[in-house]
């Protein structure tokens, strides 16, 4: 029993980390290949650590240029295993 309701909440985590990542394309592109608005590196070109390294950055204030701001308020809210989920779906 305690497997299935392991292997279920990994699954809705998943689900759910893909959907945050979804909302991430509408600026980024489907294939993570645009900058956004014009501003923003490309994500994927970045690795996973430089992802998760820019996503607590924008938490913390300490990364991002001029869309620091919009991506604060992106991201806010999201616990370690998030963005490392996050990073994880944007580089498979």
């Amino acid at each position: 029993m305690i497997k299935v309701i392991a292997v279920g909440s990994l699954l809705a985590s998943s689900a759910l980390y893909a959907n945050v990542v979804a909302k991430c394309t509408g600026c980024h592109g489907t294939g993570f290949e645009k900058a956004a608005l014009g501003k923003s590196k490309i994500v994927k070109e970045m690795s996973k650590e430089d992802i998760i390294a820019a996503l607590k950055g924008y938490q913390d204030g300490t990364y991002g240029g001029p869309m620091k701001g919009m991506m604060a308020g992106q991201v806010k809210g999201l616990d370690d295993a998030a963005i490392e989920a996050i990073a994880a779906e944007i580089k498979k």
